[in-house]
């Protein structure tokens, strides 16, 4: 086994509701083994109370998430990624920045909850499910053996996962 700790960057639009799941959950499951952030190409500026909320009633840590821009990650003295997960279907379609290290990327689309409309407890269970298939995936992803499969499998299943119960797309393409 190795002591080195991925770096793992979840992005989206937004930065606002799924790729903070992404982050906050990674860094909760993980074990030490990864380090978990998120942005986005055009962050709202302040992370979703309900996104918050379901965190904490879930038992997940939301000390110090905030929404950022994505590019704070690819500026000098920025952490390398490892690995790069786009959570939302404009993210991955738009143009991202050269990443140093070359990390590997997938897509692992999620609905967004931030667009369920209707009364609180119909948005608050949307954040919910939304939670719920984030952490499936993370599941999935801390129990890959990293270190003993081929670059190539490894993306393979990284995109397995993105194709998991409910993903927004079919194709569970890359980033």
């Amino acid at each position: 086994m190795t002591d080195h700790t991925y770096n793992v960057l979840f992005l989206c639009t937004g930065n606002s509701a799924r790729s903070i799941m992404g982050e906050a959950l990674l860094n909760h499951l993980g074990d030490g083994r990864f380090r978990a952030y998120s942005a986005g190409s055009f962050p709202k500026g302040g992370v979703n109370p309900l996104t918050l909320e379901v965190l904490e009633n879930a038992g997940i840590s939301t000390d110090g998430l905030r929404s950022k821009p994505w590019d704070e990650f690819a500026a000098p003295g920025a952490p390398q990624m490892d690995f790069i997960f786009t959570v939302c279907d404009d993210a991955a379609g738009e143009q991202c920045p050269v990443w140093p290290g070359h990390p590997m990327t997938a897509h692992w689309g999620i609905e967004d909850p931030a667009k369920a409309a209707g009364p609180e407890f119909r948005r608050r269970a949307a954040f919910e499910q939304a939670l719920g298939f984030m952490r499936n995936r993370i599941a999935a992803f801390v129990s890959l053996p990293i270190t003993s499969i081929d670059r190539l499998a490894l993306q393979s299943k990284l995109r397995g996962i993105g194709a998991m119960d409910g993903s927004t797309s079919q194709s569970g393409s890359a980033a």
